[in-house]
């Protein structure tokens, strides 16, 4: 199956809860409302059209625009992505799922966006969530053991974050 039908398939199904889609990317996507990741990413798995059994990885992605000169040219407000790539082995093709999100929750700094946990569809989201939520600052709603993966658990911040400020100093160790 081709993009444009994976699309069709997941708009017959779930109609206007596809906010959009991008179907002449090198990695075609529809872009969902978190509140319907799970039902989506069942339905890409299920669905013995398109038996999407492999999640390849997640990937966090933040957009922000630091020099104020270009900001206005950028394109876009500043938000994080989540962005899903799945692949089937029995039908060959490959698609992915996005997630637009504000950097913060409720535009309150610090306080991390919220994505439901698709563990339960595969287990193998369990090190990607970790590693997303570890770098870039997303909290999965719902994971079971969800902490840092590749930071010690006292690290302060997300480093794929562009407004972050690498520590001069931890554990009294300076940087370069």
């Amino acid at each position: 199956m081709n993009a444009p039908d994976i699309a069709a398939s997941l708009e017959a199904q779930f109609g206007p809860r596809i906010k959009s889609k991008k179907l002449d990317a090198i990695d075609p996507f529809v872009v969902v409302d978190p509140a319907d990741l799970v039902e989506v990413c069942r339905f890409l798995r299920d669905d013995p059209r398109l038996q999407f059994d492999l999640l390849n990885c997640i990937s966090g992605v933040d957009y922000l625009e630091l020099d104020p000169k270009k900001a206005p040219k950028a394109g876009y407000e500043p938000h994080l992505e989540v962005v899903y790539h799945l692949s089937s082995f029995p039908h060959k093709h490959r698609f992915v799922v996005k997630l637009i999100l504000p950097r913060w929750k409720e535009n309150k700094a610090g306080d991390m966006p919220v994505v439901p946990s698709v563990t339960s569809q595969w287990a193998a989201a369990d090190w990607h969530e970790r590693e997303v939520y570890d770098l870039s600052g997303v909290w999965f709603d719902g994971h079971p053991d969800l902490r840092r993966i590749l930071l010690s658990e006292d690290w302060a911040g997300h480093p794929l974050r562009k407004d972050y400020e690498f520590p001069l100093e931890y554990h009294g160790i300076r940087g370069r």
